[in-house]
C-alpha cells in the first residue's frame, strides 16, 4: 500500500501515573495504587500511533538534554517513527506528565512543559521542507501557539492537510483556524471553541456549526463513549463507539487523531477513517498507560 507521509508537530513528554479508586479534590490525599512511568506527551503519542498503525511519520519536537529526552527519542526511532527533527535544548528539562487515573477510566492531568515551550521558529524551518512535503501535519496545543499558527501557515500555503487537535482546551485564533483541513475537539474543546456545551448529538452539531463557520473544512468532535460527530460541509454523520470496559482513556484521543491520519493517508473517506479511529481507540482504553496502551495495526484486524 503506498502511503503518503504525515508530519506530527508537537510534545513529548514523560508520563507518570498513578491509578486510585477516584480522583482527589483540591486539598485531599488519596492513597493509590499501581504506578506506572511511561513516555506519553499529546504529539509523541500521536505520532507512535501513527507508526503503529501503518503509517509514514515524521515527528518533528524538542527534549531536553536529560535522561527522559533521550530514552524518548530512543523509543520513538524503535517505533518506526522518522525522529530527523527532534530538536534539543540545553537549558530546560523534557517534559513531564503527572497522571491520576480513577476506577472508571478517567483521568486529571498536569503538565510540566519544559523544552516543550521553547519549539520556535528557527526549529520548524529547519524543517520545512519535510513539511511542506508532507500529506497530511497534525498537531496539537502542548507546544506554543505561535509555533503551531507558523506551521499551519506553512503547510496550508503548500495545500498540506492541516489537522488539529485543539488539546489541551484553549481559545485559538480565528487565523489559525482558517488554515485548518480539519479540528478534532472533544467535549470540553468544542464548547471552548463554539460557546456551546455540548452533552449530545443535538448539541454537538450546533457547536460544529459555530466551528465551521470559522473556516474549518471538516470538524470531528469526539463524544467519549457515544463516538464521534463528523461535520463534512453540509452533512453530518454519527459513528457509534465500540462498546468496551474502559480501564485508563489516557491518550484515546491521540490514538483516535492518528489513525485518521492514517487513514486518510490511505485514501479512507472520512467516515471510513473516523470509523477506523474510533476501532483504534477503543482498544486504548482498555490498557493503562499512553503509548503503552496504542495497539498495533495487526491487531486491529483492517
Amino acid at each position: 500500500m503506498n502511503h503518503r507521509k504525515i508530519v506530527v508537530v508537537g510534545s513529548c513528554n514523560t508520563d507518570m501515573v498513578v491509578k486510585a479508586e477516584r480522583l482527589p479534590v483540591p486539598g485531599e490525599t488519596i492513597l493509590g495504587g499501581t504506578f506506572l512511568m511511561n513516555p506519553g506527551g499529546k504529539g509523541a503519542n500521536q505520532a507512535v500511533a501513527v507508526a503503529r498503525l501503518g503509517g509514514d511519520v515524521t515527528f518533528i519536537c524538542k527534549t531536553g538534554n536529560d535522561l527522559f529526552g533521550r530514552q524518548s527519542v530512543e523509543l520513538y526511532t524503535n517505533e518506526g517513527v522518522n525522529t530527523d527533527y527532534t530538536f534539543n535544548d540545553e537549558n530546560l528539562p523534557s517534559g513531564v506528565a503527572l497522571i491520576t487515573v480513577d476506577s472508571n477510566g478517567e483521568n486529571c492531568i498536569v503538565v510540566a512543559s519544559g523544552a516543550n515551550a521553547s519549539l520556535n521558529t528557527s526549529d520548524i524551518e529547519k524543517a520545512r521542507e519535510a513539511i511542506i512535503t508532507a500529506d497530511i501535519v497534525l498537531m496539537q496545543l502542548e507546544t506554543p501557539i505561535e509555533i503551531v499558527e507558523y506551521v499551519a501557515r506553512m503547510a496550508s500555503a503548500h495545500d498540506v492537510k492541516v489537522i488539529l487537535n485543539p488539546a489541551p482546551a484553549r481559545s485559538i485564533p480565528n487565523e489559525l483556524l482558517s488554515c485548518l483541513y480539519m479540528i478534532i475537539p472533544n467535549k470540553t474543546e468544542a464548547e471552548i471553541l463554539s460557546g456551546i456545551s455540548v452533552s449530545d448529538w443535538q448539541t454537538a452539531r450546533k457547536a460544529a456549526d459555530v466551528i465551521s463557520q470559522k473556516g474549518v473544512d471538516v470538524v470531528v468532535v469526539t463524544l467519549g463513549s457515544m463516538g464521534a460527530l463528523i461535520k463534512n460541509g453540509d452533512v453530518y454523520t454519527e459513528v457509534m463507539a465500540r462498546k468496551v470496559e474502559a480501564i485508563d482513556t489516557t491518550a484515546a484521543g491521540d490514538t483516535f487523531c492518528g489513525a485518521i491520519c492514517v487513514a486518510l493517508s490511505e485514501g479512507m473517506t472520512i467516515k471510513e477513517a473516523v470509523e477506523f479511529a474510533c476501532k483504534a481507540s477503543s482498544v486504548t482504553v482498555t490498557r493503562m498507560g499512553a503509548q503503552s496502551s496504542i495497539p498495533y495495526r495487526k491487531e486491529l484486524r483492517v
